[in-house]
């Protein structure tokens, strides 16, 4: 199992047609159907987009999911060859795939939710630092399927509700124990950068689309 987050930002004066592009898309579908993948979800903030997606047998490129979309996306720079889609890295997650049965869903899933954030960029290491700690220490459990990716200093996270809460069955890389005990202590409301309300932390965004293998497989 890979888990695959990418970011696109859709072209100016088009956003819209774009979000029904992802919104009627069928290539995820089909790659459902044909077990590739056991969740896929698209979320948009502004002229963001977002795609989240748990691949089965080897990461596939967000260009393989959404084709549909590629007339309304940007080119980043950076490469020899534009892109329609910048990886976003993994800076965190309580559990993490150990097995195709091991990440298939025991109850029922009400929502799927995108979240975004700004962290402050000069407190991006320590986010990270603090972070991983916790992760690689296992220090305390949290959903399982929540994870969060960064690209610059801008965050998004995925979320599941209900949660669900169980023990990692990977061990943790790290044999230390720096997280604080608090988990107060590490400040976390220094890191992010408010929003113009002055809300701190991350704020839910639209939903394109998110399906489930066994939900597909019943329709």
């Amino acid at each position: 199992m890979f888990r695959v987050i990418a970011r696109g930002q859709l072209r100016e004066g088009i956003e819209a047609d774009g979000a029904e592009a992802a919104k009627r898309g069928q290539t995820v579908l089909q790659l459902i159907r044909q077990g590739e993948l056991m969740t896929a979800g698209c979320f948009k903030w502004q002229r963001n987009v977002f795609i989240y997606c748990e691949c089965v047998h080897r990461p596939l490129a967000p260009e393989e999911l959404l084709p549909e979309m590629e007339p309304y996306l940007e080119d980043w720079p950076g490469q020899p060859a534009k892109r329609k889609w910048i990886p976003m890295t993994d800076v965190f997650h309580f559990n993490e795939p150990a097995s195709y049965e091991h990440w298939l869903r025991k109850d029922a899933v009400e929502r799927r939710v995108g979240r975004v954030a700004h962290l402050k960029p000069e407190m991006a290491a320590s986010y990270i630092y603090y972070h991983y700690q916790l992760q690689e220490e296992q220090a305390f459990h949290g959903p399982k399927y929540e994870i969060i990716a960064m690209h610059e200093n801008l965050l998004f996270g995925y979320q599941e509700f209900p949660d669900t809460v169980e023990k990692p069955v990977i061990s943790g890389k790290l044999h230390t124990s720096g997280t604080p005990a608090d988990w107060s202590e590490s400040r976390m409301d220094l890191h992010f950068q408010p929003w113009e309300d002055g809300h701190l932390f991350f704020k839910p965004v639209e939903q394109l689309f998110a399906y489930y293998c066994e939900e597909v497989e019943t329709d």
